[in-house]
């Protein structure tokens, strides 16, 4: 079977934990034994970002006539050239790793895409208006022209159906997650760059958006500090910026905890493993997530995990971790902190998240599209 898988969009170190999704996801492809085409259809600038990642004869790549970084240029390139180009390369079924697809439905291929959340409907103060009206037409033209709409957890695929109309084609299928081939990295340099010690330090991952909720933390960490409460007195923040990123200097300024706060921008995976396996507690405060991967690493990787009980992180975390009732009460926080660190450390595998487990569930529903 010769699949397309659009990647144009891809933002390279930009694109947070869609990227990684789709990494893992064609990685798990990979790891199995079948003699289907993978083509990759990238922009002019990513392309040389994907291409050495994939050292796999069943894979080829299609450069097309677009920037992944040039968003307005990218949609119209996409609703008007798309479909040709797939046409053209003789492809009759076609992946979309994100909701963005052309707004125009052409049956001669096969089309499925996936929604990692429908967070703009519960939060619309979070994003502009223009975001919001092109949220809720992008959503809904997805749902009325894909064959088949792949939700990231049983969460989302409920929320879709409740929320938006649908055909009926709505799938949960959890993301696959993987710590990388290389495993972790040597913590000692990182140690030294970023003046951290062993144990010593609080980690997370995550953007800067309203609803990752990272302000909460900023003043836990505060009141860590100026109640001299017995806890680590870092908090090391990996991800890739965002539009709160202003906000959040500016708190960490209003709060005086400059000192205390390590920002580490985009990290390898390698990198980032390291950080979590030698941090004290990995914390994940969002209030939003239509999947939610960090928390699933860092227990795959033996850490405690403290995190909060909205949308679909109780899922996806099956009760394996720490949760905090209310997300903003930094009291809790700390409490929650403390009593941790009593507790012992453990390796969760979560053998379903696997990334060739995944992968077979996505081909056969390829399969199954292909045929209908």
């Amino acid at each position: 079977m010769r699949i397309g898988i659009d990647m144009t969009w891809l933002k390279p170190k930009k694109s947070g934990g869609v990227e990684s999704y789709i990494l893992n996801l064609i990685n798990g492809f990979l790891k199995l034994e079948d003699q289907n085409e993978y083509v990759l259809f990238t922009a002019k600038d990513n392309q040389d970002y994907l291409s050495p990642m994939f050292n796999d004869e069943r894979i080829s790549y299609v450069k097309c006539d677009t920037n992944a970084n040039d968003v307005k240029g990218h949609l119209l390139w996409q609703n008007l050239h798309q479909y040709s180009v797939l046409k053209k390369n003789n492809i009759h079924l076609c992946f979309f790793p994100v909701y963005e697809m052309p707004v125009f439905k052409n049956k001669k291929i096969k089309t499925i895409t996936a929604i990692q959340d429908i967070q703009a409907l519960h939060y619309p103060e979070f994003f502009s208006k223009p975001e919001n009206i092109w949220f809720n037409y992008a959503w809904q033209k997805v749902m009325d022209n894909a064959d088949v709409v792949i939700a990231t957890t049983n969460y989302t695929k409920n929320d879709i159906e409740q929320n938006l109309k649908t055909k009926g084609n709505v799938v949960a299928i959890y993301i696959p997650i993987s710590l990388g081939e290389k495993g972790v990295a040597d913590f000692e340099p990182l140690a030294e760059k970023y003046n951290i010690q062993k144990d010593q330090y609080f980690y997370t991952v995550c953007s800067m958006y309203k609803h990752k909720n990272l302000i909460t933390l900023l003043k836990t960490m505060k009141k860590i500090k100026d109640e001299h409460i017995p806890l680590p007195k870092k908090l090391v923040i990996s991800g890739v910026g965002g539009p709160n990123k202003n906000e959040f200097d500016q708190t960490v300024k209003e709060l005086g905890i400059g000192d205390y706060v390590v920002l580490t921008s985009f990290v390898s995976n390698e990198e980032r493993n390291s950080l979590m396996k030698n941090c004290n507690i990995f914390l994940f405060p969002s209030v939003f997530e239509g999947f939610g991967m960090p928390p699933i690493e860092a227990m795959l990787l033996g850490k405690k995990v403290l995190t909060t009980k909205r949308t679909s992180l109780p899922e996806v975390t099956m009760n394996q971790c720490n949760y905090v009732e209310d997300p903003y009460d930094i009291n809790e926080w700390v409490n929650q902190m403390t009593g941790m660190q009593t507790q012992e450390e453990k390796v969760v595998s979560f053998e379903q998240f696997r990334d060739v487990v995944i992968a077979r569930q996505y081909l056969d529903l390829f399969y199954k599209v292909d045929k209908d």
